[in-house]
């Protein structure tokens, strides 16, 4: 889900920062409001249209793509575009008076410039997959096809009525490194990325 919403996501988010077109504003507004749409008033259709079309309990989260995609990929936008935005048009200007395409100017030139952005996008987007329950617990129903915290929801202890809290807190601990590293290795970046225009010099 993160790898597709920073690609399709620094495409649009590019075309949103550099074209012009009417009602530009108003698109990406469209696109940030879908983000907040409460993912339980769709649980209950998805659910359905998933069980229909054969992509409920995937496993290796195929069936949870699509969903968590919707609402990854807003977000992904949102903060590309104002990265982009901040990339002076120069840039790509002077690549393609140097005979790149426009593509190339965007690869070579926009991307590499706007690391901190796409780190920032990508960890959001990855701390919200990696901690989603309520898609994940309605669209998968056997441990192969469990996410992270939905495994840790259906720990059971020795006997019915025990709760094992032990097991559960060494979990949660467990599943924390991965985040905890990557905000640890890309540290710089993402201090980078959150403070981007915000000083004008």
């Amino acid at each position: 889900t993160t790898v597709l919403a920073l690609i399709v996501g620094s495409f649009a988010a590019y075309a949103l920062a550099r074209l012009r077109f009417p009602r530009k504003f108003l698109l990406l507004a469209v696109i940030l409001s879908i983000s907040t749409f409460p993912p339980i008033a769709i649980a209950a259709p998805i659910f359905k249209l998933w069980s229909d079309i054969g992509l409920f309990n995937q496993p290796f989260g195929l069936g949870l793509i699509p969903p968590y995609l919707t609402f990854a990929l807003p977000l992904a936008i949102y903060i590309l575009t104002s990265f982009f935005k901040e990339i002076p048009k120069e840039l790509e200007e002077a690549a393609l008076v140097d005979g790149a395409t426009h593509f190339q100017a965007f690869r070579r030139v926009v991307l590499p410039l706007g690391a901190p952005g796409l780190v920032t996008a990508g960890l959001l987007t990855a701390f919200f997959v990696w901690n989603e329950f309520l898609l994940a617990v309605t669209l998968t129903s056997s441990p192969s096809a469990y996410t992270v915290p939905v495994a840790v929801a259906n720990f059971t202890g020795s006997t019915e009525f025990e709760v094992p809290l032990g097991t559960i807190s060494a979990a949660s601990v467990i599943i924390t490194i991965p985040l905890v590293a990557l905000v640890i290795i890309f540290q710089k970046r993402i201090v980078a990325g959150m403070t981007a225009g915000a000083v004008k010099g």
